[in-house]
């Protein structure tokens, strides 16, 4: 026998081991499943899930790369939990837009996904149980906040429950991968602003069309015309078998969109968590100055804030805040008890463990 022959022989060696392994995990998953069932408690607990996998990248002594085990284990850890109690999980949009890939990656591809048309429809399937989670953009590193998104916290009562940041890559696609049989290229909005200078300088006399809905609307669309192309995902150009006209056609190459995760309840604290909150203030000068001053006497560092007309009054708006720390912490809950003082209203939209590659930890 050869050295290539006994290194593989090793590694089926290790493979059987492995195997083993996994599915002894996964027994034990099932008995943690049973044992929360008599119990009353949630499948699935991103706490101790971040807890697990900070464990492992702690004891990781490569080669293996953080990134790798970390994409390894969420697979794990989602194959387990669905041994437990199958979890549904319901985002924006169709097959292979970036919320669909967005939920992915924060699940794991064993829960059970169930794509819904509209961001309004997300909060809904979650309001009603029909899921237990909803998927929904929040905003992009270039183009902003989606104002809608914000806009659905006002009147409902589902919470935060995590946060998932998501690189995002455009790619023109088209059946036939010509630039040259492109007569007309459909793009969902968002995605056409991101590509804004390359479509003016390689595809200019090319008509542009919305056809509302997502990436992957777009290329479904594309997928039955040979004189169209369309914005979207890699995952897209497989799903609706469309060759690349173009690759990373964005105009920013650090594009980034930030999804929420919602649920009914909060998770636990796990010492690296931000807290999202919204209130509308009284119509006064320094009003703002006043909500922000607690919050910098208690050292909380503030990450993001947005406002938006609560079509309610003319000119009376409701911000919207994140910061980091969880509710439960003695400083920020005490902050917020002040603040809570000089608003017209004030809602905790959720405390929630901050994503692993958070730009603004």
């Amino acid at each position: 026998m050869g050295k290539l022959e006994k290194l593989r022989k090793g590694i089926d060696v290790i493979d059987g081991e492995i195997l083993k392994l996994l599915n002894d995990r996964a027994s034990l998953a099932m008995e943690i499943g049973r044992e929360k069932k008599d119990r009353n408690v949630n499948c699935y607990s991103p706490e101790r899930e971040k807890e697990v996998m900070e464990n492992m990248l702690r004891q990781n002594p490569g080669p293996l790369s953080n990134e790798a085990l970390r994409v390894l284990y969420r697979e794990i850890m989602s194959a387990s939990r669905s041994l437990e109690e199958p979890l549904k999980v319901a985002y924006f949009g169709p097959l292979a837009t970036f919320t669909h890939l967005a939920a992915i990656r924060h699940f794991g591809s064993s829960a059970d996904f169930l794509p819904a048309e509209s961001i309004k429809n997300v909060f809904a399937e979650v309001d009603a149980g029909r899921a237990a989670y909803g998927v929904v953009p929040i905003e992009n590193s270039n183009e902003g906040v989606v104002n809608y998104t914000l806009d659905m916290f006002v009147d409902s009562d589902l919470k935060v429950a995590g946060e998932i940041m998501l690189e995002i890559s455009q790619n023109l696609l088209s059946r036939s991968g010509q630039a040259g049989k492109v007569k007309r290229i459909y793009s969902f909005l968002p995605a056409t602003a991101q590509c804004k200078v390359w479509l003016e300088k390689n595809m200019p006399a090319v008509p542009v069309i919305d056809p509302g809905g997502s990436t992957a609307r777009a290329a479904e669309i594309a997928s039955g015309d040979d004189e169209a192309a369309a914005i979207a995902s890699e995952a897209a150009a497989g799903l609706y078998n469309l060759k690349f006209v173009a690759r990373g056609i964005e105009d920013g190459k650090h594009n980034f969109t930030r999804f929420l995760v919602i649920g009914r309840d909060c998770p636990k604290k796990t010492g690296r968590d931000k807290t999202s909150i919204m209130f509308s203030i009284k119509d006064r000068p320094g009003a703002l100055f006043d909500i922000l001053s607690p919050l910098k006497k208690a050292g909380i560092n503030l990450t993001k804030i947005e406002s938006r007309p609560s079509k309610r009054k003319a000119w009376e708006y409701i911000f919207f805040m994140d910061m980091k720390g969880h509710m439960e912490d003695k400083p920020l809950k005490k902050a917020i008890e002040r603040i809570k003082q000089d608003c017209l209203y004030l809602k905790i939209l959720g405390s929630y463990p901050m994503v692993e590659d958070d730009k603004s930890s």
